[in-house]
């Protein structure tokens, strides 16, 4: 008897014909690999944080993560065991939840730094900008698998980049560049996926191009600290623009090939690196574990983003594989620019290294990232009859 390869996004159908009414709940299946991964990153995030705080704030900043960690898991199960076709129905709510929220920041939002990011609520610190981002992931991917059949229509394209292009004017107002810039590599990601044809990019990024060629020469596109932290790059100056990735070059030096040992890292206890604990955690295993301690996460990195495309690879679900893209381009995107950051190859411009710089917002991000792609995983699984 011949047998056939039905995917649970195509099932709808031939339940009404066939009597099969549960092939949702007969793929209990979970994707453990991604789930290893993501533990195995948090550990090691938990554990840099431990030793940062080890001779400097007495593990506080530790202690807050392993709290907001598992608070995590509270969205993390929400998007892990909601249907994602249940985003898609209220996408016009979501929508106007994200930009509240964005805008909310500018009435009762907490002003640290020169820049106005975060609601408190009680004890606890949101940022609305980086769940706006899983937010526009799910929004865009929504607005273009309802548009499937006029996908190669212009108007398509430039209203999808309408869609994305109020969260992304209200973050960069914040100020919050690197937030921004992931919104803008999220929309540029899920419009690939979804099939926007190519021409279409390379007007906008002429456009794009010109336009922030006219506002750098007007001097309106960077504020006076972002501008510093370009032309950090191009120089070493101990006590100035480059004084963070300068320290950071120094530690991950000092660790050389093996590095000094868990909890042995001078630089770290000498408190040299401005904000280690956050965007330069990174400095922390090149100074304490080397060449071979950095190589190893950034297997560790490679295997989860290797598990996360896969998940995107084998989606049958236009709808499904968009999210998984543009969680993919976020995540990825993240990673790459801190890293290159870090060790002075680009500009700082405040990304947090996924699981493992501190944050609570950041953590559940990447969480409920993770549980959506562990919930769409199990749904596009192949069931054979």
């Amino acid at each position: 008897m011949e047998k056939k390869i039905v995917h649970v996004g195509q099932v709808s159908g031939l339940s009404r014909l066939s009597g099969y009414g549960n092939e949702q709940r007969r793929v209990p299946k979970v994707d453990w690999l991604l789930v290893c991964a993501t533990l195995l990153l948090i550990t090691i995030g938990l554990m840099s944080l431990f030793s940062e705080g080890y001779s400097h704030d007495g593990g506080a900043n530790f202690r807050k993560q392993v709290v907001d960690t598992l608070i995590g898991v509270v969205p993390f199960c929400l998007f892990a065991f909601t249907t994602p076709l249940f985003w898609r129905r209220c996408v016009n709510l979501i929508y106007g939840l994200n930009i509240a929220t964005l805008l909310a920041v500018f009435v009762i939002g907490a002003h640290r730094k020169g820049a106005e990011r975060w609601i408190q609520m009680g004890p606890l610190q949101f940022q609305p900008s980086e769940m706006a981002k899983i937010l526009t992931v799910l929004t865009l991917s929504a607005y273009y698998a309802n548009r499937q059949s006029e996908i190669q229509k212009p108007s398509t394209f430039w209203l999808g980049f309408l869609h994305v292009a109020v969260p992304f004017l209200l973050v960069l107002m914040q100020p919050h560049l690197g937030a921004a810039l992931v919104i803008l590599v999220c929309w540029a990601a899920i419009s690939i996926v979804a099939g926007v044809p190519a021409k279409y990019f390379a007007i906008f990024a002429i456009l794009f191009l010109a336009l922030g060629g006219a506002l750098a020469l007007s001097g309106k596109l960077l504020h006076g600290y972002q501008m510093e932290r370009v032309l950090g790059i191009f120089s070493h100056d101990a006590k100035g623009k480059s004084y963070q990735t300068d320290q950071a070059e120094i530690a991950f030096g000092m660790g050389g090939v093996t590095g000094s040992g868990f909890l042995h890292g001078e630089r770290k206890a000498g408190h040299f690196i401005p904000e280690q604990h956050d965007d330069f955690i990174f400095t922390v295993m090149g100074e304490e574990g080397g060449l071979i301690g950095c190589s190893l996460v950034l297997v560790a990195y490679a295997f989860f983003f290797y598990r996360l495309w896969l998940v995107m690879f084998q989606a049958t679900d236009p709808y499904y594989k968009m999210i998984v893209g543009g969680l993919f381009a976020a995540l990825s995107f993240h990673t790459f620019v801190n890293i290159a950051m870090v060790l002075h190859m680009l500009p700082v411009v405040g990304l947090w290294l996924p699981f493992l710089s501190y944050g609570g917002t950041a953590m559940w991000m990447c969480m409920s990232s993770v549980g959506l792609a562990l919930n769409i995983r199990r749904r596009e699984r192949p069931l054979l009859f």
